[in-house]
């Protein structure tokens, strides 16, 4: 199909977005029943309710506990002297800082992983129990053991650099392995969608699954005055794990793609879908995914200069006990990663605000975007935060504290009237973002 211009679509505005059949739920069904509801809030059945407020319950602990877990383990590895047993079998194998590496940094990251595995089964058990996963026990040990052959060699390459250069310049290291962090973190980021995704789920252009839907996302990317491709658009088969709701855009560069679940194309109409990607497409349009990457920069570059400031008096303190000999020593990772665990524990609330931030300035350019291409667009907005929240089990009344500790989007309820609210055209305005 030909992909038309920016330009073409600026001299010809956008009709209505055609009624793509294949994308509308059967008669009858559940999703057709939701779809056709007029919002007006975003609300539950009681038993809904009920269920969606004892999950709400079970997140909030786990927010608390998972990190204080994850501290434990790291203090019982300097405890029980993990590192130092590590590091004496690495430095019994040779002397060449490379190698030793190659047997340390393995056993390092599985061992803390395993002790750590009582969560992700944990988690995943409760996905299972309230129907957001079908991912069998099989999968998913699957899916853990490819993840940590991602996460050794990822591991590797960032301990060897950071002893490299610990070793080599002691009072530059925690600038120059940001540096180089920095640079392994940006090519993960371009590799993910084209290497790392593919190894957990199926991706297939868009256009090849539902040629219907794609012509749909095209107007809206015309509207938006961008030139995405649509072999840069992607179904991708979630169905087989889990029945949660999702669309998302990553990569950067070559790599950078718009990715659409196939639980929220079988549940949403053809509007509503292109409501979710109207939002994804905020975040390519405003450059969320560069402007996050620097924010994690900035704050990675303090938690490392935090660290370097403070292991010092750590070590002074327990390096002896636990077995470290310095900091140049591989056994005084544990301790480095614990300092680093506190400072990110504590940033948290931080980094969870920018992320709603951005995750409201997405929704309002998906109102602005869909705005003259769907009718009623706000109504349309709500229908799919309700849809979202239904499928994915969101508490309707989350309190503040909450939201503000845990949340890392708007709660639904809020973006529900915000959808329904933002009107800046009935007064003769126009859009922030789409003019």
């Amino acid at each position: 199909m030909m992909y038309h211009s920016p330009l073409a679509a600026a001299q010809a505005p956008p009709g209505p977005i055609p009624p793509a059949q294949e994308q509308q739920p059967a008669p009858g069904t559940p999703e057709a029943q939701a779809s056709a509801k007029i919002v007006t809030a975003y609300t539950l059945p009681p038993e809904l309710y009920a269920k969606t407020k004892h999950i709400e319950k079970i997140k909030l602990a786990f927010f608390i506990l998972a990190p204080i877990y994850g501290l434990i383990v790291l203090w019982l590895f300097l405890r029980w002297k993990v590192g130092p047993k590590y590091r004496d079998w690495a430095e019994g194998s040779s002397k060449n800082l490379f190698l030793q590496v190659l047997i340390f940094a393995p056993l390092f990251i599985l061992s803390l992983d395993i002790l750590n595995i009582p969560l992700n089964i944990f988690e995943h058990w409760e996905l299972r129990n309230y129907g957001l996963s079908v991912q069998g026990w099989g999968s998913w040990a699957w899916d853990w053991t490819k993840g940590e052959l991602v996460s050794v060699i990822t591991g590797f390459i960032l301990i060897l650099i950071l002893y490299f250069m610990i070793r080599k310049f002691p009072r530059l290291w925690w600038f120059l392995f940001w540096l180089a962090a920095m640079a392994v973190f940006g090519l993960l980021i371009f590799l993910q969608p084209v290497v790392i995704d593919p190894m957990f789920h199926k991706f297939v252009p868009m256009q090849q699954k539902n040629p219907g839907l794609t012509v749909a996302l095209e107007q809206m990317i015309q509207r938006a005055g961008q030139d995405i491709p649509p072999e840069r658009i992607y179904w991708m088969n979630a169905s087989e794990k889990v029945n949660e709701l999702n669309a998302y855009v990553t990569g950067i560069g070559a790599s950078k793609r718009m990715v659409v679940w196939d639980t929220t194309i079988a549940k949403m109409t053809t509007p509503q879908v292109v409501a979710v990607c109207g939002h994804e497409m905020g975040h390519y349009v405003l450059n969320h995914i560069s402007k996050g990457l620097t924010i994690a920069a900035i704050g990675s570059l303090i938690l490392f200069y935090l660290g370097y400031r403070l292991i010092g008096g750590f070590l002074a303190w327990g390096g002896t006990m636990w077995g470290i000999r310095s900091l140049g020593d591989l056994a005084s990772l544990a301790s480095l990663l614990l300092l680093l665990s506190v400072a990110s524990l504590i940033l948290t609330p931080v980094t969870n605000g920018v992320s709603r931030y951005f995750e409201h300035q997405a929704d309002q350019y998906a109102l602005e975007v869909t705005h003259g291409l769907t009718p009623d667009s706000g109504q349309v907005a709500a229908q799919t935060f309700q849809i979202l929240g239904e499928v994915d089990l969101e508490y309707p009344d989350p309190g503040p504290i909450d939201v503000f500790l845990t949340y890392d989007h708007p709660a639904t309820r809020d973006r529900v009237r915000f959808s329904l609210t933002y009107d800046p055209w009935s007064s003769g305005g126009t859009g922030e973002f789409v003019h």
